[in-house]
């Protein structure tokens, strides 16, 4: 690579990657990827598959070479260190324990490639097997474990040598849903705990939310959007943000003389700069949907009408798919009275326009 022209990287931040770009044949894995991940912070790449998050997190790690731009470490340049040079911990989707080994040695390993002393290495694998709640198995084979047993192994022998960044591969992926939402508990508590940068690489935006300092939204190689969970929720940069994370309904409508949004047949204070005729996104969340019976008083002018397709009860709330025209939108609500609506029946559909989004629309 040609010398670096580099920024400088931000005080507070302990890993910059400066235009990172990757190709595998003619396409683009990543593109023009800038960030600045702080000491101690917890982010998540998030995005489909094949966005660029896992090609993303083996750069970061060293076991992909980028095409292109720079990664620092604390202001140092390790774009072309080897990955063992680079101290950094990582848990792979496939845990990648030796099966063949006891689970001390397992948590050992890397310790005992730099020659720590063996009684050292007892007293460290005692230690994080205690703060993984798992006390007196240092002695099993990896081989005897349970799927949740695996994985805390796995990140015990991650942190065994304190790593300057932990690199985290769809973890908990392979764990049922129960398990996967105890460990997300667990490992979000350690992180805290150690004070450890962290790096994870998810698909499950839930995962994500409860995880996160910041998110990562990626497609097709770009980052989408870096922000606190609760911004990138609240405030999504464009449409696919808003339909990817939380699932949002997206409807087309048109920017009046007014400023409102003519959407679904009636005028929404939805609030845009936008000019008066432009065709635009607008992006509602399934919580801010509101359903009335045609008539009442909450049905008021003003609102869209449509037909009940689809109720299901989903136990702490209803789920309901309306469609109004050609346009269909999916509604969530704990109010009980809609677990008894009925598919086809008309009602009136009222938007929160102080929760909604709207972006120009993609030609």
């Amino acid at each position: 690579m040609s010398t670096p022209n580099l920024m400088m990287p931000t005080q507070t931040s302990h890993l910059d990657i400066r235009g990172l770009g990757k190709r595998f044949g003619s396409n683009d894995a990543l593109s023009e990827v800038n960030l600045s991940i702080k000491r101690g912070e917890f982010v998540c790449l998030l995005g489909p598959s094949g966005c660029g998050k896992t090609t993303l997190l083996r750069i970061i790690a060293g076991f992909e070479r980028a095409d292109r731009g720079h990664l620092l470490l604390e202001g140092r340049d390790i774009t072309e260190l080897a990955p063992h040079q680079r101290g950094f911990g990582m848990v792979f989707q496939s845990l990648a324990l030796f099966p063949h080994m006891s689970v001390a040695d397992n948590i050992g390993y890397g310790m005992k490639l730099r020659g720590t002393a063996a009684a050292q290495r007892r007293r460290r694998v005692e230690e994080l097997l205690e703060v993984v709640q798992l006390p007196a198995i240092a002695n099993r084979p990896v081989s005897a474990l349970s799927g949740g047993q695996r994985q805390r192994v796995a990140i015990a022998r991650a942190l065994a040598v304190p790593p300057q960044l932990f690199l985290l591969d769809e973890p908990l992926s392979a764990l049922d849903a129960q398990l996967r939402e105890s460990m997300q508990i667990e490992l979000r508590q350690l992180q805290q705990r150690f004070g450890v940068t962290t790096v994870v690489v998810t698909h499950d935006q839930t995962e994500a939310m409860m995880l996160a300092d910041r998110l990562v939204v990626m497609k097709q190689g770009r980052v989408q959007q870096c922000d606190t969970p609760t911004e990138v929720y609240r405030r999504p940069a464009n449409a696919f943000v808003a339909e990817f994370l939380g699932a949002a309904n997206l409807l087309p409508g048109t920017v009046q003389a007014d400023g409102s949004v003519q959407v679904l047949g009636a005028p929404l204070e939805a609030g845009t700069s936008l000019a008066a005729g432009s065709p635009v996104t607008l992006a509602v969340r399934a919580q801010d949907v509101r359903l009335h019976a045609l008539g009442s008083d909450a049905g008021a002018a003003g609102h869209a009408v449509g037909d009940i397709e689809f109720v299901r009860d989903l136990g702490p709330e209803a789920e309901l798919i309306v469609r109004c025209g050609a346009d269909r939108l999916r509604c969530r609500s704990a109010d009980s009275g809609l677990r008894q609506a009925g598919v086809g029946q008309r009602v009136a559909v009222h938007i929160d326009a102080r929760r909604c989004s709207v972006f120009a629309a993609q030609a």
